[in-house]
Parts: C-alpha cells; structure tokens; sequence
C-alpha cells in the first residue's frame, strides 16, 4: 500500500484535508486556471496526500444535457490538471459519479435540511436570473456539495467569496445531522473554507472572463488563433504614441498574471510614456506581448497535454486510481452514517 493510499484510507491521518471540486460544463480558460487550478496544484505540496480534487459531473447535469459534449469537458478537466502539474503520489484526482456514495449521503443530508436554508442560496437566486431551468437538481445543488465535502471528512475547501455561503450551509448540515443521530458522537466533521486568493481575470470584453458571456481565451490556444484572441480584447481609441492609463486597461490586467513586479514596472513605465526604446508604444504592442507571455507559460504544459491526449490510457488510471481510494473513504464514512440512522 502506498503513502498516499494509506493515508487516503484514514481520515484523522493528517490535521487537514483538502477538498475541491471543478465542474465539466465548458471549455477551460484562463480564469479558470487563475482561479482554481492554479491553487489546488500548489495545495498539494502544502498538504501532500491530503488533497481530494474531484470533477464534478453530477453536478454538470444540471447545465451540461449533451453525453458526448460531457464525457469531453471531463477529459479535458483531467488531462489539463495534469499537465499543468498535479501529481497522482500528492493528490488524487477522481470522478465524481465514480463514488456513487456521495448520492446516498446527500439524501441522508436532505432529511434533515430545512427548505429555507436552500431558499436563501444565493448561487439558485443567481442561476435562476440567468434563465437556468429551475430544476429540483439545481435547488438542491447545496446537499450535494456539501456531501461532496462531508463524505471525505474534509477539513479545509478552498472557495472564493461567491462559494462561502454553500461551505456555510454544509457546517449547518453537518451540525443537524450529528444532532439528529450522533448521539453525542461526530459523525460528520464541520469543515472551514479557505479564501482562495483569487485574482481579477478580464475577458475579452473586460468583463470577468466566463463560458457564460463567450468572453474567454482557452487555456492551451497558441499560434495564431490565440494571437487573433488577444487581439480582440476591447481597449480604448489613445492613439499610438499617446500615454495609456494601465489601471483600466484589460490587456494590462492579464499582464499582471503572468509578469513579475519588476517587469510590470517597466511595462507600466512604457504605458504612461507611449513610449519604448525610443519608439512609439501602444495596445498593439501590449497585445503582442500578452500573446507572447500565455505562449510561453504554458509551453510546457501544452507539450504534457499533447502527450496525455495521445495516451488516455495513462488519464484513465489516475481517474481510476484516486476514485478507488476516495471511495474507501467514502464507504467507510457512509457505512457510519447509515448505522446511526438505521439503515445499516
């Protein structure tokens, strides 16, 4: 037994454990990998075989109603997490219907969670003024989140701000079933969210960057497709030559994601002049430069994903590999969870 597999089976192994999970409704981007990705590969060196990143296609069903279209957007989420460096011997990565018992504890969860705790979820509020179909899967959308976290006895799930609320339903979840059946005991652990620190992510249109708005630059483009995206973000009309506010510029956001503080420094230096090296500056040449900086940061990552869409075998050993020992977590949770009601 490995390490990590022994310390997958033993939820008090460790003094925390991560839980987060990525939804397959799209094509990824860079917002997505500024906002979540990019975090939970850095997690798994601070919390090595603590770390369960689970991708949720149960979850995806209500938005995602195309099989083939989800069955893609789960591979691209898988291969994408590890070329860009998760490491199978620190984290598992795992489907999230490949540990079915997420679903018997969700409505396990559901008999004890009042209809007004759903009401007031501000994600159902938001989705529902979007034009999503109101469905029973969307409103109850919390349940399986927070069996999502409670299943793994996770400690720590790294959110931003718009997610906290639903972290918050699951500890009252957690407090309501260990009411109703511990007994005095802890059957399920209250996690605490950790505040992802997430950046500003512009899109195309200076918006924040979203599949929803058709605004976004997909994580592994390059060549010219990804010149001509760039290219398309919006800007103001300063002529060439004229000096440029870089703190409302989209073009100079991004560069702020990918540059250190001493070559932003100089980028901006270039900005309020107009300026470089003698010669004239503008968004052109900000554009240019932004294409260049994405090229180059995920060159070594497009490479590992060439290689992986080449060999899904390899993918589908690490999916089945995490999800059979998050599933010994799982089942053991579970089991407990159903004695205390009855069911066992």
């Amino acid at each position: 037994m490995s390490k990590l597999e022994s310390r997958s089976q033993d939820a008090t192994a460790r003094p925390h454990r991560v839980l987060s999970g990525i939804q397959p409704s799209g094509t990824l981007h860079l917002g997505n990998y500024f906002g979540a990705i990019q975090q939970h590969i850095r997690l798994q060196d601070e919390f090595p075989g603590d770390c369960f990143y689970f991708i949720a296609d149960y979850h995806a069903l209500t938005t995602v109603k195309d099989a083939q279209a989800l069955q893609e957007y789960v591979r691209q989420i898988a291969v994408a997490y590890l070329s860009l460096g998760l490491d199978p011997d620190k984290a598992l990565l795992f489907r999230q219907s490949h540990v079915p018992e997420v679903t018997e504890l969700t409505w396990l969860l559901a008999t004890v969670t009042g209809m007004g705790l759903l009401e007031r979820g501000h994600s159902y509020k938001d989705k529902i003024s979007q034009g999503i179909k109101p469905s029973v899967g969307l409103f109850t959308y919390p349940v399986l989140m927070a069996s999502d976290i409670l299943i793994y006895h996770s400690t720590l799930v790294p959110v931003g701000k718009d997610q906290v609320q639903h972290v918050e339903m699951t500890q009252d979840m957690a407090t309501y079933f260990n009411e109703a059946y511990g007994q005095g005991s802890v059957l399920l652990n209250r996690p605490e969210y950790r505040l992802s620190k997430t950046p500003y992510v512009p899109g195309l249109d200076g918006r924040k960057m979203s599949k929803s708005y058709g605004n976004i630059i997909p994580l592994f483009e390059s060549g010219k497709k990804l010149k001509k995206l760039v290219g398309r973000i919006v800007t103001d009309s300063t002529p060439l030559g004229q000096p440029l506010d870089p703190n409302h510029c989209n073009v100079f956001a991004l560069l702020t994601l990918f540059c250190e503080a001493a070559e932003l420094d100089e980028i901006r230096t270039w900005y309020l002049a107009g300026r470089r090296d003698g010669q004239d500056f503008g968004y052109g040449h900000a554009k240019q430069l932004l294409a260049a900086k994405i090229e180059a940061h995920f060159a070594q990552a497009r490479a590992k994903r060439d290689d992986l869409l080449a060999h899904p075998e390899l993918v589908d050993h690490v999916l089945a590999q995490s999800a059979s020992r998050a599933r010994a977590v799982a089942q053991k949770t579970l089991d407990a969870c159903r004695q205390a009601c009855g069911l066992g």
